[in-house]
C-alpha cells in the first residue's frame, strides 16, 4: 500500500506519476474476432446420460446428488467423470496450480482429449499470468482449448494493474464447475491444486463439493456457456507473444509425460484405481441422493456493472432460503463479513426461535487477516442476538505460516474452505460463495440448492458429533467492571481450555487486525 509520503517529495511524485503512465500503458489484444461455441447438447447416448436415464425412471424430473467431503475422493470424482466422457468436458475455476494435483488433474483432460472428446478450460486470470506458455501448449491440442477470465495486461506489472486498476482488476471470476457431457457436473468449494484436495483426518470440514447428474448439469453447462462466450473471456494464445514451437510442444510433452510416469504412486492415482468411491462407480452401485434443486449464478457481466447494481446478485436467490428456517442453519463459510444487513437478518431468526450455528475461521487458521478484520466488528452483535459462533480450532505451525506468505492466494492447507449452509436438515446449498462483501459485490459466484434430508443430515450430524473438537465456540461474557468480553472455548491437547484472546495468535498480529478493522475497506473483503 503506499505511503502518503509519496506526495511530500519531488521523487515520490514522479514514482506515483511513473506507475499510473505504466498502467495506462497496460493493453490487452482485440478480442472481437474470438469464436463462440456451445455446449453439446445431443449427449443421450453417452455413458453418463443412459446411466442418467435409467437410474431416474423412479425419480422423474429430479437430479441425483453426490456429496464429495475428502479431498482425494473429490479428485477420483472429477477424474472418474473424465474416464466417462464421450463428448465434452467443460471446466471453470478460480485457479489451478501447477502441482501434483494440477499436474495430475490436466492429465485426466488430456487423456480424454486424446480420445476425441472437447476440452474447453476456462480459468479466472488471477493467477495465471506466469503460465501463459505452458497454457499455450496444452490449447495447442486438437481438442483443447484454453482461455482465461477478466486477464491482466502483459506488459505491465501486475501489482501495478491491482493498484491503478482498482474496481475492475480487483473483481474477478470466483466460480468453480466440472461438467462432463452436459448430463454431470460437480460444483463446490474447491479449486484445483493440492491444499484443497487433501486427506487431513484432523481437520473436518476442510472443503465441500457435490456431484449432481441430471438437469442442474443443464444449467451449469448454461452458466458455463455465457462466461466462455463473455468479451471477457481471452484465448490464451491471443494474450501471449511468441506461440510456441512444435519441438518446444513436443518436450514439453515428453516432460509432463515423464512427471506423470513419476507420480504413479501418487494416493491421489492409487484411490482412483482402488477406492470405495471408484469400485463402487464403475460397478453402478453408488446410493446417490435424489431430489429437486436449483443452479444460481452470477452472470458476467457482474464483473463489469456498478457495484450498486445489485438487483441480479446470487446471493438474493439464497437469502430466501435461510429465510425460510424455522428451526435451525448452519453456515459454514471461510470468510464471513455479514455487515449490518446479514446481522440483522441472522439475529432476526435467532429472535424467532431458530437456532443459528456458523462455523468460520480463526485469526490462527486464516489465510487473509484483513477478511477476519472485518468479521471481527460484527461478532459482539451476532452474539448478543443469539447467534452461535464457532471458529476453526487450528494451532497453525511457523511452517505453515511462511507457506501462507509466498503469495498463494486463498491458500486452505490449514484453514476451513468449505462454502456451505443448511436448513432444517433439508435444504443445502454448497457452491463457491463465501459469506463476506467480496463474494456477494465484487466476484462471481455459483451454487447449488437442493432439498436432500439425507445429505442435510449427514452435513448437521457430522457438525454437531465433531464442532466441540475442530473448533472454538464464542461466547460473551461480563467482566468486574460491567464491560463485556469474548471469550473461547475449546479442546486443546485433549483438555477443556478457554482462551479470552485470540487462540494461538501473537500481540502484533492481533495489534495488526485491531488496525485493520478500522479501515473502510468492508466492499472489498
Amino acid at each position: 500500500m503506499f505511503s502518503l509520503r509519496l506526495f511530500s517529495n519531488p521523487s515520490g511524485i514522479f514514482l506515483l506519476v511513473s506507475i499510473l503512465v505504466l498502467n495506462g500503458c497496460a493493453s490487452l489484444p482485440d478480442n472481437s474476432e474470438r469464436s463462440t461455441s456451445y455446449v453439446y447438447t445431443d449427449t443421450s447416448d453417452s455413458k453418463l446420460a443412459q446411466g442418467y436415464q435409467e437410474a431416474s425412471i423412479p425419480y422423474p424430473n429430479q437430479s441425483a446428488y453426490l456429496l464429495l467431503d475428502d479431498g482425494l475422493d473429490a479428485f477420483v470424482g472429477r477424474a472418474l467423470l473424465a474416464e466417462s466422457a464421450k463428448y465434452s468436458i467443460d471446466v471453470q475455476y478460480y485457479m489451478l496450480h501447477g502441482d501434483e494435483v494440477g499436474m495430475l488433474f490436466v492429465d485426466q483432460l488430456r487423456r480424454a482429449a486424446d480420445r476425441g472428446v472437447r476440452i474447453r478450460l476456462l480459468l479466472d486470470d488471477i493467477d495465471e499470468g506466469h503460465r501463459d506458455f505452458g497454457a499455450a501448449i496444452f490449447d495447442s491440442h486438437p481438442n483443447i482449448e484454453v482461455r482465461l477470465f477478466n486477464p491482466f495486461g502483459r506488459n505491465v506489472p501486475r501489482i501495478l494493474q491491482y493498484v491503478t486498476g482498482f474496481g475492475k482488476q480487483t473483481r474477478r471470476a470466483h466460480n468453480k464447475s466440472f461438467t462432463v457431457d452436459n448430463t454431470a457436473t460437480i460444483v463446490g468449494g474447491r479449486n484445483i491444486g493440492n491444499e484443497y484436495f487433501s486427506a487431513d483426518p484432523t481437520l473436518e470440514f476442510q472443503d465441500l463439493d457435490v456431484v449432481v447428474f441430471g438437469p442442474l448439469a443443464q444449467d451449469v453447462s448454461a452458466s458455463f456457456d455465457q462466461y466462455w462466450n463473455s468479451p471477457l473471456s481471452y484465448p490464451v494464445t491471443e494474450l501471449i507473444d511468441i506461440q510456441p514451437t512444435p519441438q518446444e510442444i513436443l518436450q514439453r510433452g515428453k516432460e509432463f509425460d515423464e512427471y506423470i510416469k513419476q507420480h504413479q504412486n501418487s494416493p491421489y492415482i492409487q484411490r482412483l484405481h482402488d477406492s470405495e468411491l471408484a469400485n463402487s462407480y464403475r460397478a453402478n452401485t453408488i446410493n446417490y441422493h435424489w431430489g429437486t434443486g436449483s443452479v444460481y449464478a452470477d452472470r458476467p457481466e457482474k464483473l463489469t456493472q456498478d457495484t450498486d447494481d445489485s438487483e441480479h446478485y446470487m446471493i438474493n436467490d439464497l437469502a430466501p432460503y435461510m429465510a425460510k428456517a424455522e428451526k435451525e442453519l448452519i453456515i459454514l463459510s471461510p470468510y464471513f463479513v455479514p455487515g449490518n444487513g446479514g446481522v440483522e437478518f441472522l439475529t432476526g431468526l435467532a429472535k424467532k426461535g431458530v437456532r443459528v450455528r456458523i462455523l468460520t475461521n480463526s485469526l490462527s487458521s486464516t489465510d487473509v487477516s484483513v477478511v477476519h478484520a472485518g468479521y471481527v466488528r460484527y461478532r459482539e452483535a451476532l452474539l448478543r442476538g443469539g447467534v452461535e459462533l464457532y471458529e476453526l480450532n487450528k494451532k497453525t505451525t511457523k511452517k505453515e505460516r511462511k507457506e501462507k506468505k509466498k503469495g498463494r492466494i486463498g491458500s486452505s492447507k490449514s484453514s476451513l474452505h468449505a462454502k456451505a449452509f443448511v436448513v432444517d436438515r433439508n435444504d443445502v446449498f454448497i457452491g463457491s460463495l463465501n459469506f463476506d462483501a467480496r463474494s456477494i459485490i465484487q466476484n462471481t459466484e455459483i451454487g447449488v440448492v437442493f432439498q436432500s434430508p439425507e445429505i442435510a443430515s449427514e452435513i448437521s450430524s457430522n457438525f454437531d458429533q465433531h464442532i466441540d473438537r475442530v473448533a472454538f465456540q464464542l461466547s460473551l461474557e461480563k467482566n468486574s467492571d460491567g464491560s463485556e468480553s469474548i471469550r473461547w472455548h475449546g479442546v486443546v491437547d485433549g483438555e477443556p481450555t478457554t482462551y479470552s484472546t485470540e487462540p494461538f495468535t501473537s500481540f502484533w498480529r492481533r495489534l495488526g487486525v485491531g488496525f485493520m478493522r478500522f479501515m473502510p475497506i468492508e466492499s472489498q473483503i
